[in-house]
């Protein structure tokens, strides 16, 4: 259950991946090349340069066109991530 976290930190990682932090503790990276096919407000993410134009606007990583995850999802993602990270070690 997402508690209403904000992303208070981003770093760009390598192609499309973030390093993602919240509020509450949890962080982990974001691989966002899946939203590239999500419509066309994604489609300038496609290249780099501008992908790595993001930052923190409302809680949540957004880009310079307006594109932005909801921070519940990226929550979701970087959970996801850290279950994939214990379960391998």
């Amino acid at each position: 259950m997402w508690n209403l976290n904000e992303v208070i930190f981003i770093e760009y990682q390598n192609g499309y991946t973030y390093h993602v932090a919240f509020d509450d503790g949890l962080e982990g990276d974001v691989d966002f090349s899946e939203y590239l096919r999500n419509g066309p407000v994604f489609a300038p993410l496609k290249e780099l340069a501008y992908f790595k134009k993001a930052k923190i606007e409302g809680g949540t990583i957004s880009w310079p066109n307006g594109a932005d995850i909801a921070p519940e999802t990226l929550y979701e993602e970087v959970e996801k991530s850290n279950i994939k990270l214990e379960v391998a070690r």
